[in-house]
């Protein structure tokens, strides 16, 4: 939680960067949404969603399959046949979707803070390239929230 609050995204204004990253996610994958999930003690807070009217959601802190527990990607191809969407909030809300791919967004000093993920409204086979963009992708939303931790370290008033 250190990590989250050292990146002081929570609660920030939408920002272009992560909206063009959901909306290029989804394009490049043919996922009809995707979201930047930031992941606190007691929510999961989106950064950005394409294609999906997300703002927050209440996370479980029992949720033993959460994406931000994993150190892989997490790939749930088929919610109604895979035992693990029962402990996916996005696939669990009632939401409509079936199928949710979600990659750590990991620190430089290796705290998953949230995740990348596409959603879809169909079940989805994910090839190793889907996998692979969607890894790419995932870095350089850790690379925008790490210059962006830069920049405001830049303008902080020296004491």
């Amino acid at each position: 939680m250190a990590a989250v609050r050292r990146y002081g995204v929570l609660e920030s204004a939408p920002t272009a960067s992560f909206d063009r990253l959901t909306a290029l996610a989804a394009r490049v994958l043919r996922a009809p949404a995707a979201v930047v999930s930031i992941v606190d003690h007691d929510r999961i807070w989106f950064a950005s969603h394409h294609g999906v009217r997300l703002d927050a959601m209440d996370r479980n802190p029992e949720l033993s399959g959460s994406a931000i527990l994993r150190e892989d990607p997490w790939i749930i191809e088929d919610a109604l046949t895979d035992p693990s969407a029962a402990d996916n909030p996005l696939l669990a809300a009632g939401l409509g979707l079936r199928s949710y791919v979600g990659v750590p967004l990991r620190t430089q000093d290796g705290h998953v803070i949230g995740t990348l993920c596409v959603l879809d409204h169909e079940p989805r086979v994910v090839t190793a390239d889907d996998l692979q963009t969607l890894q790419d992708l995932g870095e350089m939303a850790t690379g925008e929230l790490d210059l962006r931790t830069a920049a405001a370290m830049l303008t902080l008033p020296l004491v």
